[in-house]
C-alpha cells in the first residue's frame, strides 16, 4: 500500500497516465459529467471532499501550466474565486456553458463532494522537465 500521496487507486492510476496538454477537470457534485473522458468519482456526501481539499492534493501530484474556471464563480462562488486565484495567477475565465462544453475534450474528470455552486476548474497538464 502507497505510503504518501493520493492513495485512491483509481485517481493515482489515471494521472499516472496523464501526459503534456491533457485536460482534468476538478468539479463540484453538480457539474454534469460528459460522456467520453475518465471519470474518478471521490464524492461521499454533500461537501465531502471539498473541491479545495481535491485540488489541493491534486496540485501535489501534477504539473499545471494553465487553468480555466467559469466566469459566473466571480459573483456566485467568491470562495472558490479566492481559492482559485490564489492557486492559479493568470487563470482564464470562460462562460460556464463554455467549460462544460470543453470538459468533454478532458482527459480525466475528478468529481468532488462540494456543494457550492461553479466549484470548478480546467486544468492544463505541463511537464516537470
Amino acid at each position: 500500500m502507497k505510503k504518501a500521496g493520493i492513495l485512491n487507486r483509481h485517481l493515482s492510476g489515471a494521472l499516472a497516465e496523464l501526459g503534456h496538454g491533457h485536460g482534468v477537470l476538478v468539479c463540484d457534485a453538480g457539474m454534469p459529467i460528459p460522456d467520453g473522458p475518465r471519470v474518478v468519482d471521490l464524492a461521499f456526501r454533500a461537501g465531502v471532499p471539498s473541491f479545495a481539499e481535491v485540488l489541493d492534493g491534486l496540485l501535489a501530484e501534477l504539473v499545471v501550466e494553465g487553468a480555466t474556471a467559469a466566469e459566473e464563480v466571480r459573483t456566485a462562488n467568491p470562495a472558490a474565486t479566492a481559492l482559485l486565484e490564489g492557486r492559479f495567477p493568470d487563470l482564464a475565465y470562460v462562460p460556464h456553458e463554455r467549460l462544460k462544453e470543453w470538459s468533454a475534450g478532458a482527459r480525466l474528470i475528478v468529481r468532488t463532494g462540494e456543494a457550492r455552486p461553479y466549484a470548478n476548474v480546467l486544468l492544463r497538464c505541463g511537464v516537470f522537465f
